[in-house]
C-alpha cells in the first residue's frame, strides 16, 4: 500500500467538518439552555429500568453518526444525572458549576496538554492559580502546591509530606516498617473519611488514625487532643500530625485553628488543615474571622469545585515547605531528565510530576483561571456570604415551623433538621425522616442529603449553591411539612 495514499488514511477527526461544526453549535446552545432553564427541571429523578438496560449494551464495533450519538445522550443520560446546577440541589457538598468553567473545560480538552511536565504555558497557568490560592490563604510566597482531583487526593498528598518529613527519620527511603513505634495522626471524630483512607493507604493502618471527641458545637476538644497525644507518646507511639477541620462535613463546624497551631508548634507536630469545605470562605465577610490561624498551617487541602463552583474536578493542596513537598514525590528516571536552561519542550524547572503521584495530569487549571478572571475573588466571596445568610434564614424557618426542629448548630452554610410531629420515639422518627427524604428527592422538588448526629437521623441541607434564592428555602420547608404529614 502506498503510504501517501490519502484514500486509505483514517483518523478520529470528523469525516464532515461542517456537519460536526453544526452539531457543536447545537451542543453549545443546548448546554446554555440547560443552565439558563435549570430551575424548570426536576432536581433529580430515578433512572428508568429501560434506560438502565440500554446503558448495559455492549460497546459498538462500528461507527455511528455523531448526531445519533448526541441524540442518545440527550434521551438516556442528560435527564437522569445528578443536577448539581439546580438551585435546590443541596445534597452532600457540591458546587453548582458555571458557564465559563464549562467552556474552559471544553477548551482544556481541545488543547489536551499534559500537566505533569514540559515547557509550555499550561504549567505556568497552574502555578499562577496555586499562587492565587496561596496568597488568598496567607501562606508564604515560596509555599508550593498542586491542583488535584479533589480534597481526597489533596489530603493524601499533604499527609504523605507530613509523614515523610516529620517523623525524625527517612520514611520515604526506609518505609514505615522502620519506624521506632506506630506513626499516628490526630483529628476530631467529625473529620472527613478521606483522611482515614489516606492514613491507611500511607501504611499506618486504621489504628494510625486517632480520633478525638468533639465539643457540643462539633469542634475538636483541645483538652482531649492533648491528653490523647500525651498518652500515645507514653505508650510508644509516634505522633506526627494533627488535622484540623475548617468546615466539617456534617455540620460545617470550624475547629479553633489558632489553638491547634499553638499546640502543634509546642508539640512539634505537623499542622494540616482539611479545608475542603471552608478554606475558600476566607473570601466571605461573615466567615473570615472564624478561619483565623489557617495561614499558620503546614499544609492545607481545599476544594475549588465546592464553594467556588469550578466544574468537577478541581481540588488543591498547599504546602508551606516546598522542599519537603518536592522531596516526598520527586523521582526522575532517564526518560524524564530535564535541563532547565537547555531549551526545547523538555526544559523548564516547573514539573508538577515532582509534587504528587501523577505524571499524567489534565489541564484543570484553565477552568479555575478563566473563572477567577471572569468573576473576581470578591464576587465568589459575596456568593458565599449570601449562602451563609440563607442557612440562617432556613434555620429560622425551621424553628418557627411546627413539626420541624434543628438537630445541630448551624455551621457555615449547613443546616441539619428533622420532621418531628410529636408522639414518636427516636427510632420511629429516624425511619420517618428516612422515608421523607426519599419522597422529597423523588418528587424532584429539592435534594438535600442526610446524616446521623447523636443517633438522630437528620435532613442535611448544604447550601453551596450560587443559584439558590431565599424563596427556595420556603419551598423546601413547605414540601417537608407536606410530605411529613402525608407519611405520618
Amino acid at each position: 500500500m502506498n503510504p501517501n495514499d490519502e484514500a486509505e488514511f483514517e483518523s478520529l477527526d470528523p469525516e464532515n467538518w461542517e456537519e460536526m461544526r453544526e452539531l457543536a453549535h447545537q451542543v453549545v446552545d443546548d448546554a446554555l439552555d440547560y443552565l439558563q432553564n435549570i430551575r424548570q427541571r426536576p432536581v433529580w429523578q430515578p433512572v428508568p429500568a429501560e434506560v438502565k438496560q440500554h446503558l448495559k449494551a455492549e460497546a459498538s464495533r462500528a461507527p455511528a453518526k455523531p448526531a445519533e450519538v448526541y441524540a442518545d445522550f440527550k434521551q438516556n443520560i442528560l435527564p437522569y444525572t445528578m443536577h448539581t446546577s439546580h438551585p435546590r440541589f443541596w445534597s452532600w457538598y457540591m458546587g453548582s458549576g458555571s458557564v465559563m468553567g464549562a467552556l474552559a473545560d471544553f477548551m482544556a480538552s481541545v488543547l489536551n496538554p499534559n500537566l505533569g511536565s514540559g515547557n509550555h504555558a499550561a504549567p505556568l497557568v497552574e502555578a499562577q492559580v496555586i499562587g492565587w490560592m496561596r496568597d488568598m490563604l496567607g501562606l508564604p510566597e515560596n509555599a508550593s502546591g498542586l491542583l488535584t482531583s479533589g480534597a481526597s487526593m489533596a489530603n493524601f498528598t499533604a499527609l504523605a509530606v507530613a509523614r515523610n518529613s516529620n517523623c525524625s527519620y527517612d520514611v520515604r527511603r526506609e518505609g514505615v516498617r522502620s519506624a521506632p513505634g506506630p506513626l499516628t495522626v490526630y483529628a476530631s471524630t467529625e473529620v472527613h473519611s478521606c483522611n482515614q483512607k489516606a492514613v491507611e493507604t500511607l501504611g499506618l493502618g486504621t489504628s494510625g488514625m486517632r480520633y478525638v471527641p468533639v465539643n457540643e458545637d462539633y469542634t475538636i476538644d483541645l483538652q482531649a487532643l492533648e491528653q490523647k497525644v500525651t498518652a500515645d507518646r507514653a505508650a510508644g507511639m509516634i505522633p506526627f500530625c494533627v488535622i484540623a477541620t475548617a468546615g466539617t462535613i456534617n455540620t460545617g463546624a470550624i475547629d479553633d485553628l489558632n489553638a491547634i497551631a499553638d499546640f502543634c508548634r509546642r508539640e512539634k507536630l505537623w499542622f494540616h488543615v482539611d479545608g475542603a469545605i471552608g478554606a475558600v470562605a476566607i473570601l466571605a465577610e461573615n466567615i473570615r474571622d472564624q478561619l483565623a490561624g489557617i495561614e499558620r498551617a503546614d499544609s492545607i487541602a481545599l476544594d475549588l469545585h465546592k464553594w467556588m463552583h469550578i466544574p468537577f474536578e478541581a481540588g488543591c493542596v498547599l504546602v508551606r515547605d516546598p522542599v519537603a513537598h518536592r522531596d516526598s514525590f520527586s523521582l526522575i528516571p532517564e526518560y524524564l531528565q530535564r535541563d532547565a536552561d537547555a531549551g526545547g519542550l523538555a526544559s523548564g524547572s516547573l514539573w508538577f510530576s515532582d509534587y504528587g503521584l501523577q505524571l499524567t495530569r489534565q489541564f484543570r487549571a484553565l477552568k479555575v483561571w478563566m473563572s477567577i478572571r471572569e468573576h473576581g475573588l470578591d464576587r465568589f466571596g459575596r456568593m458565599m456570604t449570601r449562602n451563609v445568610k440563607q442557612a440562617h434564614y432556613l434555620g429560622k424557618r425551621v424553628e418557627e415551623t411546627p413539626g420541624l426542629e434543628l438537630t445541630a448548630p448551624i455551621g457555615l452554610d449547613i443546616v441539619c433538621f428533622r420532621f418531628n410531629p410529636g408522639g414518636m420515639n427516636n427510632e420511629a422518627l429516624n425511619r420517618l425522616n428516612q422515608s421523607l427524604l426519599i419522597a422529597l428527592q423523588e418528587s424532584g422538588i429539592a435534594a438535600p442529603s442526610y446524616t446521623t448526629l447523636k443517633s438522630v437521623y437528620c435532613l442535611r441541607v448544604a447550601i453551596s449553591n450560587h443559584r439558590s434564592r431565599f424563596e427556595d428555602f420556603d419551598v423546601l420547608v413547605q414540601a417537608v411539612v407536606k410530605l411529613g404529614n402525608e407519611l405520618t
